[in-house]
């Protein structure tokens, strides 16, 4: 589940929280700039800042936040804090870390769930966070790519366009000033598409462990009694398709698409491989031995397909661990998954 996800749940559900943000970082710290954390009102999180004492220094600090409803900034300096000694570290780096409560009014709860939806849509946009200079609440606002916007009390969107533009090379958040104001202004982050074909059990598997790492995750096949939401609990979609000839009719496969094929026969995946070759997937896999890729190749070959091609198809899928269950074949295929998403970034 992401960060978005679980604020626009939490809200819903009427629930306040403690928003933790890396604003800052710089040297070698346990976490990124980006990296979040909530802080519920029983103490209970979900996420991590890097754990350790600074972790623990942002937990203990929440109560505070949800009292005043004012947001602060902490610095952490790693290689000279008490916390650096605890945690044996040698880190060496300084962390700001943005404390600020986020509560379930009408407007943020749209906001939030306006952003869920497009997160579960993979459409793309800048999110900006309008930091006061001394108190206040933070309020915050959204610009999709196609002009699009929408925002909570508070925020002039009129400064939107001018943020994009600042952050447009930035991949994490960044504290950005505008007309003298400081914003966090942070491109989101939309998870890559991971479409498998099949709904077997190395699928159940490896769309376990996809959600985990990040990846939205479509299950697609034809047989209903296979793709469904009780198999699958953790699929952003599920396709109960036709026919496999027809497997990737409706899904745009660009260059933050990942296409693993894991059917229940090899006449099946020279299907869907056929159809694969044809996109700009950015990672395209096929689950089998060597004998049966070099089969389906040879096949694929009578239809005009090159070794230029082939070069793009990462079979035997996974990295090599010598993986027999479903469950470690799927530990091997998302590590190479998580290597080629790293690659493509």
């Amino acid at each position: 589940m992401s960060m978005i996800q679980d604020i626009h749940h939490l809200l819903d559900a009427g629930e306040a929280l403690v928003l933790a943000t890396i604003v800052g970082q710089a040297g070698s710290t346990p976490r990124s700039a980006g990296a979040r954390m909530i802080i519920r009102a029983d103490g209970g999180i979900i996420g991590t800042i890097g754990g350790g004492p600074v972790e623990g220094a942002v937990m203990a600090a929440a109560p505070e936040i949800f009292a005043s409803g004012r947001f602060e900034i902490r610095a952490f300096d790693l290689d000279r804090s008490a916390a650096a000694g605890e945690m044996d570290m040698i880190c060496g780096g300084r962390l700001e870390v943005l404390l600020e409560r986020i509560v379930p009014t009408p407007e943020v709860g749209r906001l939030f769930q306006v952003l869920d939806e497009a997160r579960r849509m993979g459409r793309k946009y800048l999110l900006a966070a309008a930091i006061p200079e001394a108190e206040g609440h933070i309020a915050r606002g959204a610009m999709f790519a196609d002009g699009d916007i929408v925002f909570s009390d508070g925020f002039d969107h009129s400064v939107l366009p001018a943020l994009r533009e600042k952050t447009r090379r930035e991949r994490t958040p960044v504290l950005v000033v505008h007309d003298g104001r400081r914003y966090l202004a942070e491109p989101a982050f939309i998870p890559g598409t991971l479409c498998l074909f099949g709904a077997g059990h190395v699928s159940q598997a490896v769309s376990r462990l996809s959600r985990e790492v990040g990846f939205r995750t479509v299950v697609l096949d034809d047989r209903a009694a296979f793709a469904s939401a009780e198999r699958f609990p953790q699929a952003e979609e599920i396709r109960v398709i036709d026919d496999f000839r027809s497997a990737l009719e409706g899904i745009s496969a660009g260059p933050d698409s990942y296409l693993v094929i894991l059917t229940r026969g090899h006449h099946h995946d020279q299907t869907v491989l056929r159809q694969a070759l044809g996109t700009d997937a950015g990672y395209i896999g096929m689950i089998g031995s060597r004998r049966k890729r070099d089969a389906i190749y040879a096949a694929l070959r009578d239809d005009g397909f090159t070794d230029a091609d082939f070069s793009r198809v990462h079979c035997p899928i996974g990295v090599n661990i010598q993986a027999e269950t479903p469950g470690e074949i799927a530990v091997s295929i998302v590590a190479e998954l998580i290597s080629a998403r790293a690659s493509l970034r």
